[in-house]
């Protein structure tokens, strides 16, 4: 059986999530890692059983890669895909897609015109509570949604962002609380609503952390164009970290999604409720792993797609979605203005 041969770029706390993925599908072969870091590469080189680089372009010439996952700083997923467009290589990419949307306009491009794939991850769709509740509202059984709201409010302290030169920069993060914490949680609400976005309200602000320039806390409004109205909460100087919340009033319940738990109760009083097998932290073991175990699914349907010569479910252009969501926020919240998508 030919196995695809696969390479990652970026071995910081996201790096095992992608490895263990990789190495537990024995369709994929991890032939080669890459890092700046030379000590760092070639010590999960070693743990991985594989090849170490610490330069990304001799990697995709030299390592003959099917596939390249990239899970570095944000600043690099776009013009680390390109380059992988145009050596011929499909592309996974951590989140957020790019720092700005005409980046990831460019990688889309650039994947399609070299006819690469190219993924974006944004696996708490495929928490097993998420996906409940995103069928339940798919078959109607709550009926219209009428309002929705979200809340992600953590704890993140200085250390936090003085640990790395990326983190907490416009340049090279492209933003704080919303782009890095709060995006997974938008980009849930607004797979829920499933509409097109109207317009955009927001207000932005570093209310805590003086030693970085981006936002600690963002709060505003989400107009959708089928006149549901989600309003999101976002902290990141919580004394501690709180649970993340999704709510939506429909017309035949309420339902509520917290730390990847879906409950329904429905207006004749019945309720559903849905969360995680705990068995399935087995698959991941003492690894980075906030919301659910959700990497393995994501990653082993993206190569399902490869497969089927398919488009991944979340592909560059779905994820563009939530990229201009989060662009959207930082420019309503700098100019004080609506943002109409």
């Amino acid at each position: 059986m030919h196995k695809l041969r696969v390479g990652i770029v970026g071995c910081g706390n996201i790096f095992p999530m992608h490895a263990i993925s990789i190495k537990k599908n024995d369709q994929l072969d991890l032939v080669a890692i890459c890092d700046i870091k030379k000590d760092r590469v070639e010590k999960e080189a070693k743990r991985f059983e594989t090849k170490a680089y610490d330069d990304y372009e001799t990697m995709l010439k030299e390592a003959k890669l099917d596939v390249v996952h990239i899970c570095t700083p944000h600043y690099l997923h776009a013009p680390m895909t390109v380059l992988a467009a145009e050596h011929h290589v499909h592309v996974l990419t951590e989140k957020p897609m790019a720092i700005h949307v005409d980046d990831a306009k460019k990688m889309i491009e650039a994947c399609e015109s070299h006819q690469v794939t190219l993924g974006v991850i944004f696996q708490n769709r495929y928490n097993k509570g998420a996906a409940f509740l995103k069928d339940v509202l798919m078959k109607g059984k709550l009926g219209k949604i009428k309002s929705a709201k979200c809340q992600v409010t953590w704890d993140r302290s200085d250390d936090y962002y003085m640990r790395s030169d990326w983190k907490g920069t416009w340049d090279k993060e492209g933003g704080g609380a919303v782009i890095d914490q709060a995006i997974h949680t938008l980009d849930l609400m607004r797979w829920f609503v499933d509409d097109e976005i109207d317009y955009i309200d927001a207000s932005i602000a570093n209310r805590v952390h003086l030693k970085i320039d981006v936002e600690d806390t963002a709060e505003g409004l989400i107009q959708f164009k089928n006149g549901v109205r989600a309003n999101f909460h976002v902290i990141n100087y919580n004394t501690m970290d709180s649970p993340v919340t999704i709510e939506l009033h429909c017309e035949n319940g309420i339902a509520k999604y917290t730390d990847g738990l879906a409950e329904i109760t429905y207006t004749d009083t019945s309720k559903e409720i849905v969360g995680a097998d705990p068995r399935e932290r087995l698959d991941y073991g003492d690894v980075k792993s906030y919301w659910g175990v959700s990497h393995i699914k994501q990653i082993s349907d993206f190569y399902q797609t490869l497969k089927e010569k398919k488009k991944p479910v979340i592909d560059g252009n779905e994820a563009l979605v939530t990229q201009k969501i989060v662009n959207a926020i930082y420019e309503s919240g700098k100019t004080h203005k609506k943002v109409y998508l």
